[in-house]
């Protein structure tokens, strides 16, 4: 095995209006395909204008990888120590019925490119959201949209997530939600947004979300399933209601995702959702938006 050669110093750029230290960018995060940190940084700093309306007002649970895929991963909700001083936090109780109910948590927020690239550079490849917002003096806000997570047990793929999908989108225009955007998730499977109008605490967003489930997979028993036992959704796609959980946060769309191959957490349009679907690489997604335009900006 060939020797290790030396990682590039550590260095502080200007981004927008504040500082950012950066380290080791040239470590490899994606070793599949040789990804740095570097293409990496690059790449959410090329999306952030998606990414970050994606981010607005939602504290940030970060998935950091800090070797690389192939490294050790670990989850992190707080604000870690050495956050640079102008990273937006705010102090707020656990929500019910989340892991760490009754303790305070001093979340961070990802308001600029400073910010991406503050999250990248410590590895932060997933960046996760809950379905609520925080407003300018600390209110937790009620949801302001509804997630679907489809997941496929095998041999089901994404053409069974692309059928399963069309299914939910026409049942949430049926109720008057007819804004709904799909984003294939980087990983298996697939997501669906739609905004919300009005104001629905979540459990009452949660309730709906799980009464759809269950009468979808009540219609269509050979391709839907709405529950999590796994020997009930072999071949089937799990409709998961629990995302609007407060408690819960879904991979947020334009992030990177901590697979083997780079991918995207990637937003599509409609006329794309059939049976050769396939996961968006960060390249593919750049191209996207430079051509086509953010689907969510519809």
């Amino acid at each position: 095995m060939a020797a290790k050669g030396p990682e590039e110093p550590p260095q502080t750029v200007r981004v927008g209006e504040h500082d950012v230290r950066l380290t080791h960018l040239d470590r490899v995060l994606y070793p599949a395909t040789g990804l740095t940190k570097a293409e990496a940084i690059d790449y959410v700093v090329r999306a952030a204008p998606a990414l970050l309306a994606q981010l607005r007002d939602r504290p940030v649970t970060r998935i950091r990888f800090p070797e690389g895929v192939g490294g050790e991963t670990f989850f992190e909700k707080n604000a870690p120590r050495g956050a640079p001083p102008w990273l937006r936090r705010q102090t707020l109780p656990a929500a019910p019925g989340a892991d760490d109910e009754g303790k305070e948590l001093d979340l961070p927020f990802l308001d600029d490119v400073a910010g991406l690239v503050w999250a990248t550079n410590a590895g932060a490849i997933e960046l996760h959201t809950p379905q609520w917002t925080v407003g300018p003096r600390g209110g937790v806000r009620p949801p302001d949209r509804l997630v679907v997570d489809l997941d496929p047990g095998a041999p089901a793929g994404l053409a069974e997530c692309a059928r399963v999908a069309h299914l939910v989108a026409d049942r949430l225009r049926a109720d008057g939600l007819t804004t709904t955007v799909p984003v294939t998730s980087g990983s298996k499977g697939m997501q669906l947004y739609a905004p919300l109008p009005g104001r629905r605490t979540a459990m009452q967003v949660r309730q709906y979300a799980r009464d759809l489930a269950h009468e979808l997979a009540a219609a269509h028993p050979d391709l839907v399933v709405a529950v999590m036992r796994k020997e009930l959704r072999g071949g089937k796609v799990l409709l998961d209601w629990s995302q609007n959980h407060p408690a819960k946060t879904t991979i947020t769309p334009y992030s990177l995702r901590g697979r083997e191959q780079p991918a995207v957490a990637a937003p599509r349009w409609w006329d794309e959702i059939g049976p050769g679907l396939a996961q968006l690489s960060p390249a593919e997604v750049l191209d996207r938006l430079a051509g086509d335009g953010d689907p969510f900006a519809e």
